[in-house]
């Protein structure tokens, strides 16, 4: 065999080798990508619980009551009520007060996004069941929640997640923890829990796995209590959702899915999920707000327990208004002369 037939049968060869080699590696990862759809889809299916399923199972009667939120058509703002509990001495068919209320306002085409901490004590109208404290409404249903806060605030709340402590320890350990500087020493102990969920950190930056990041997130023990308590959850969820926006936690989505679905329960359909993931991913984290705000706040007494009222319910609305859409500055008239206006003539 001459040395040019050679060469040419090692090109052939190499060229041979090469296509194998790409096909494979296309085939890898289209496999990937296929096994990667299936298997976020189903993560995210799965987070909607029915049925027995349904943590709500037992009230879904009288839940039945309350107005069905209003659809949401994709282009306009949307609003999500996040409700943790303290499941802790609760049977598996009984629903706790709501220990944390957020609301999560998106607006797709400003791609912002407000995050407005409901403190659980303030009272107000529960739809179908008169004035409480608006952390009783969950145990009437998620439908009876959202009416509830959407009142409150005047503004329609579509959507709802549900979860409790052990559900918020799974997505942090999920998603490697965070990165989250602590204000100051946290320490409380409790015996009635056999000092399973005591609080013990140091002030400084540290990283926060899932059991610190609750503890971070329950602390009230301090002089302003609920007050502060709503802030850090802010803080701390802003940095929660930062690190969900990394692309290693985008790859890892079915892995984060998987964790925390058996704690987790929402309206939100596989359609509605996608369609705010998107937009989550490409909004900014605008700003985050106590409701009711301090300057509103009026601490009063029903039935000898300790509560919040508002003092003027419209204008804890307007208030909400003027955080999502702020007026615009006002611009100043120029009071100066212009030098070169030329003086007319007499």
């Amino acid at each position: 065999m001459s040395r040019r037939t050679r060469k040419a049968a090692k090109r052939k060869k190499f060229k041979k080798t090469m296509i194998w080699t790409v096909s494979l590696l296309l085939a890898g990862i289209l496999g990937y990508g296929t096994y990667y759809g299936t298997s976020f889809y189903q993560g995210l299916d799965s987070l909607q619980k029915n049925g027995e399923a349904s943590p709500f199972r037992n009230v879904e009667q009288v839940d039945a009551k309350a107005p069905e939120p209003p659809k949401w058509e994709g282009t306009e703002p949307v609003n999500i009520l996040l409700m943790g509990v303290d499941a802790r001495g609760f049977a598996e068919d009984e629903i706790p007060r709501s220990d944390t209320m957020l609301v999560a306002s998106i607006d797709p085409v400003d791609e912002t996004i407000h995050l407005f901490s409901v403190m659980r004590d303030t009272y107000t109208d529960i739809p179908g069941h008169g004035k409480s404290r608006i952390n009783t409404a969950v145990t009437h249903g998620p439908n009876t929640a959202m009416k509830a806060v959407g009142d409150l605030l005047g503004i329609p709340v579509q959507y709802y997640v549900y979860t409790d402590f052990q559900g918020f320890i799974k997505l942090v350990d999920a998603v490697g923890g965070v990165d989250f500087y602590v204000e100051k020493d946290m320490k409380y102990g409790s015996k009635a829990d056999n000092h399973e969920y005591d609080i013990d950190l140091k002030e400084g930056m540290q990283h926060l796995d899932g059991d610190k990041a609750l503890q971070y997130a329950r602390f009230r023990y301090d002089q302003m209590g609920d007050y502060t308590r709503t802030e850090r959850q802010r803080e701390l969820l802003k940095a929660v959702a930062k690190k969900l926006q990394t692309t290693t936690s985008i790859m890892k989505l079915p892995d984060i899915l998987e964790s925390i679905s058996p704690y987790i329960d929402t309206n939100l359909d596989v359609s509605d999920m996608w369609k705010l993931a998107n937009v989550g991913y490409q909004s900014e984290m605008k700003g985050s707000e106590q409701i009711p705000p301090m300057k509103l706040v009026v601490e009063t007494t029903v039935g000898g327990a300790s509560v919040l009222t508002v003092g003027n319910p419209e204008s804890l609305k307007d208030y909400v208004q003027d955080v999502l859409n702020p007026p615009a500055p006002e611009v100043e008239e120029s009071t100066g002369t212009n030098s070169s206006t030329s003086t007319p003539n007499n």
